[in-house]
């Protein structure tokens, strides 16, 4: 079976996460949900060198908040926007794409005017604006990147409990692609039962609290190395045991499962600079 590797090098200065990626870089496309947004944010957007496609959804009220004189403004980078005053940065992104149900005028404007794509999918009310993005962000995505995708998405955890459920859904509607939800606290992705996963760990920025939770289905046999407390072809299911409350001791942590399997590891408070 496929090996398929992850890393939490975005979690990394850029200078740091090129030599990480070696020849291979990553290509990364950054959704922001209508939640407080992690601490590191301003980081993610740092990644110049990497190949990026922003996204950001509707109903944030991010500029009102880092930029409410936003008639005074010098362009700082392709992507970010310093104000005078207050001096702080408002990032431009490339897309704003949604229901379009609750944002406010003002702010729909403001970004318009800054040469944001506006994508207005208020006809479909079937699925998730978080669903929406991705499927954009795959429809753009050449076939050759494709194979080096991670879409992050930042301000997925926390809030309303449904919202929260309904991202970790988009994980299984869209289990072929690499997809990371980021809080605060920590991150959450999928290892699709499919691969044999190796996740490599940086510890500067993430750990040592982990888990790993059977999604979908209960898993009849996973096995794990690289933690302290290793899975040995164990059954996990709600209702049963869950490996929760883990502790990674090493660089690499392996997992293989007859389950989809959801990984989580806490991020490590960090400065954005």
């Amino acid at each position: 079976m496929a090996v398929m590797t992850h890393s939490s090098s975005f979690l990394l200065p850029p200078t740091i996460t090129d030599a990480v990626n070696g020849s291979s870089p990553t290509t990364y496309a950054l959704i922001i949900l209508n939640q407080r947004l992690p601490r590191f944010s301003p980081l993610l957007w740092q990644h110049e060198q990497q190949k990026f496609v922003f996204v950001l959804m509707v109903e944030l009220t991010v500029y009102s908040i880092t930029c409410p004189n936003y008639a005074l403004m010098n362009t700082t980078s392709k992507k970010g926007f310093t104000c005078f005053f207050p001096q702080v940065v408002v990032y431009k992104p490339d897309v704003i794409k949604g229901d379009m149900d609750s944002i406010r005028p003002d702010v729909l404007n403001f970004y318009k005017n800054l040469g944001t794509m506006i994508v207005d999918n208020s006809d479909d009310q079937d699925t998730t604006d978080l669903h929406k993005c991705i499927a954009y962000v795959l429809d753009i995505v050449s076939d050759d990147d494709k194979s080096n995708l991670c879409i992050l998405v930042a301000g997925a955890l926390g809030g309303r409990f449904d919202h929260e459920m309904g991202n970790i859904n988009s994980l299984c509607r869209f289990s072929t692609t690499r997809i990371v939800l980021l809080s605060d606290d920590c991150l959450i992705q999928l290892l699709p039962s499919n691969r044999h996963h190796q996740i490599h760990i940086h510890s500067s920025v993430e750990g040592p609290h982990c888990g790993l939770i059977p999604i979908g289905a209960p898993s009849g046999s996973s096995t794990t190395t690289g933690l302290q407390w290793n899975l040995d072809n164990t059954e996990m299911r709600f209702g049963g045991l869950v490996s929760t409350s883990n502790i990674v001791k090493g660089e690499i942590v392996s997992v293989r499962s007859d389950s989809d399997l959801l990984w989580t590891i806490t991020i490590k408070n960090q400065s954005s600079n």
